[in-house]
Protein backbone atom coordinates (compact mmCIF):
# COMPACT_ATOMS: atom_id res chain seq x y z
CA UNK A 1 0.00 0.00 0.00
CA UNK A 2 3.24 2.16 0.58
CA UNK A 3 6.47 2.70 1.00
CA UNK A 4 8.60 4.11 3.87
CA UNK A 5 11.50 6.20 2.70
CA UNK A 6 14.18 7.12 5.55
CA UNK A 7 15.40 9.92 6.76
CA UNK A 8 19.04 10.62 5.73
CA UNK A 9 21.57 9.91 8.68
CA UNK A 10 25.14 10.85 7.71
CA UNK A 11 26.85 12.98 10.62
CA UNK A 12 26.40 16.23 10.25
CA UNK A 13 26.91 19.33 12.16
CA UNK A 14 22.86 20.51 12.19
CA UNK A 15 20.94 17.95 14.08
CA UNK A 16 19.08 15.74 12.21
CA UNK A 17 15.53 14.88 12.17
CA UNK A 18 15.79 10.05 12.05
CA UNK A 19 11.97 9.73 11.61
CA UNK A 20 11.06 8.21 8.01
CA UNK A 21 7.94 9.33 6.04
CA UNK A 22 5.52 7.38 4.30
CA UNK A 23 4.39 7.57 0.77
CA UNK A 24 1.24 5.90 -0.69
CA UNK A 25 1.42 3.77 -3.67
CA UNK A 26 -1.24 5.77 -5.09
CA UNK A 27 -2.18 9.53 -4.18
CA UNK A 28 -5.92 8.95 -5.33
CA UNK A 29 -6.26 6.54 -1.93
CA UNK A 30 -5.21 9.19 0.28
CA UNK A 31 -7.22 11.61 -1.45
CA UNK A 32 -10.38 9.15 -1.13
CA UNK A 33 -9.27 8.14 2.86
CA UNK A 34 -9.10 12.01 3.89
CA UNK A 35 -12.54 12.90 1.52
CA UNK A 36 -10.34 15.81 0.01
CA UNK A 37 -11.77 17.45 -3.34
CA UNK A 38 -9.72 17.65 -6.77
CA UNK A 39 -5.87 18.15 -6.38
CA UNK A 40 -6.22 21.79 -8.21
CA UNK A 41 -2.47 23.54 -9.18
CA UNK A 42 -1.28 25.83 -6.74
CA UNK A 43 -2.75 24.61 -3.23
CA UNK A 44 -0.59 22.50 -0.99
CA UNK A 45 -2.63 19.22 -2.46
CA UNK A 46 -0.77 19.53 -5.60
CA UNK A 47 2.73 20.43 -4.19
CA UNK A 48 2.49 17.19 -1.95
CA UNK A 49 0.82 14.68 -4.93
CA UNK A 50 4.30 16.84 -7.48
CA UNK A 51 6.93 15.45 -4.65
CA UNK A 52 4.73 12.01 -4.53
CA UNK A 53 4.99 11.38 -8.27
CA UNK A 54 8.87 12.58 -8.27
CA UNK A 55 9.32 9.97 -5.50
CA UNK A 56 7.39 7.42 -7.46
CA UNK A 57 9.61 7.80 -10.30
CA UNK A 58 12.98 7.96 -8.26
CA UNK A 59 11.40 4.36 -6.72
CA UNK A 60 10.90 2.86 -10.47
CA UNK A 61 13.77 4.02 -11.56
CA UNK A 62 16.23 3.00 -8.72
CA UNK A 63 14.76 -0.73 -9.44
CA UNK A 64 14.33 -0.61 -13.09
CA UNK A 65 17.54 0.58 -13.48
CA UNK A 66 19.42 -1.99 -11.90
CA UNK A 67 21.46 0.83 -10.19
CA UNK A 68 20.19 0.28 -6.31
CA UNK A 69 20.75 3.19 -5.15
CA UNK A 70 19.49 4.66 -1.97
CA UNK A 71 16.93 7.27 -1.36
CA UNK A 72 16.40 9.02 1.95
CA UNK A 73 15.12 12.44 2.89
CA UNK A 74 17.30 14.94 4.64
CA UNK A 75 15.52 17.24 7.33
CA UNK A 76 17.06 19.56 10.08
CA UNK A 77 15.79 20.32 13.91
CA UNK A 78 15.44 23.94 12.49
CA UNK A 79 13.26 22.52 9.42
CA UNK A 80 15.50 23.14 6.52
CA UNK A 81 14.70 20.21 4.38
CA UNK A 82 15.66 18.29 1.16
CA UNK A 83 12.74 15.87 -0.52
CA UNK A 84 15.31 13.25 -1.95
CA UNK A 85 18.47 12.29 -1.30
CA UNK A 86 19.89 9.76 -4.23
CA UNK A 87 22.65 7.15 -3.00
CA UNK A 88 25.02 8.15 -0.44
CA UNK A 89 24.47 11.74 -0.82
CA UNK A 90 25.91 12.22 -4.57
CA UNK A 91 22.68 14.12 -5.41
CA UNK A 92 20.30 16.30 -3.69
CA UNK A 93 16.85 16.67 -5.11
CA UNK A 94 14.15 19.11 -3.66
CA UNK A 95 10.39 19.47 -5.48
CA UNK A 96 8.70 22.91 -5.42
CA UNK A 97 5.08 23.11 -7.33
CA UNK A 98 6.39 26.56 -8.39
CA UNK A 99 5.69 28.09 -12.09
CA UNK A 100 9.01 29.67 -11.07
CA UNK A 101 11.50 28.97 -8.60
CA UNK A 102 13.14 31.80 -6.71
CA UNK A 103 15.76 32.38 -4.16
CA UNK A 104 13.68 31.18 -1.08
CA UNK A 105 12.33 28.22 -2.93
CA UNK A 106 16.69 26.65 -2.42
CA UNK A 107 17.13 26.92 1.40
CA UNK A 108 17.27 23.63 1.63
CA UNK A 109 19.20 22.93 -0.86
CA UNK A 110 21.73 25.50 0.44
CA UNK A 111 21.79 24.42 3.95
CA UNK A 112 22.62 20.73 2.77
CA UNK A 113 25.00 22.13 0.37
CA UNK A 114 27.01 23.71 3.62
CA UNK A 115 26.76 19.85 5.16
CA UNK A 116 27.75 17.82 2.34
CA UNK A 117 29.62 17.80 -1.22
CA UNK A 118 27.02 16.33 -3.31
CA UNK A 119 27.74 15.92 -7.08
CA UNK A 120 24.71 17.50 -7.90
CA UNK A 121 22.01 19.96 -6.65
CA UNK A 122 18.52 20.13 -8.40
CA UNK A 123 15.08 21.91 -8.03
CA UNK A 124 12.39 20.39 -9.63
CA UNK A 125 9.70 23.03 -10.42
CA UNK A 126 7.28 24.00 -13.08
CA UNK A 127 9.44 26.37 -14.59
CA UNK A 128 9.73 26.28 -18.51
CA UNK A 129 13.46 26.15 -18.77
CA UNK A 130 16.31 24.78 -17.21
CA UNK A 131 18.72 27.24 -15.44
CA UNK A 132 21.40 27.15 -12.92
CA UNK A 133 22.00 29.57 -10.31
CA UNK A 134 25.61 31.09 -9.28
CA UNK A 135 26.10 28.82 -6.70
CA UNK A 136 25.45 25.83 -9.01
CA UNK A 137 21.69 24.21 -8.53
CA UNK A 138 20.14 23.09 -11.40
CA UNK A 139 15.90 24.49 -11.58
CA UNK A 140 14.77 21.61 -13.77
CA UNK A 141 10.91 21.70 -15.13
CA UNK A 142 9.90 18.25 -14.17
CA UNK A 143 9.51 16.84 -17.65
CA UNK A 144 13.19 17.47 -17.92
CA UNK A 145 14.20 15.88 -15.21
CA UNK A 146 12.76 12.69 -16.07
CA UNK A 147 13.93 13.18 -19.32
CA UNK A 148 17.65 13.36 -17.77
CA UNK A 149 16.54 10.29 -15.19
CA UNK A 150 15.60 8.19 -17.61
CA UNK A 151 17.75 8.54 -19.81
CA UNK A 152 20.90 7.73 -17.31
CA UNK A 153 21.94 11.44 -17.92
CA UNK A 154 21.53 12.33 -13.93
CA UNK A 155 22.58 8.96 -12.12
CA UNK A 156 24.95 6.74 -13.89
Amino acid sequence: IGRFQPAFRKRAKRRLIQAPKFYFFDVGVVRSLTRRGLVQPGSELFGRALEHFVFMELSAHTSYSRLGYPLAYWRTASQFEVDFVLGEHDIAVEVKATAEARDHHLKGLRAFKQEYNAARYLLISLDTRPRRTQDGIDILPWDVFLDQLWAGKLIR
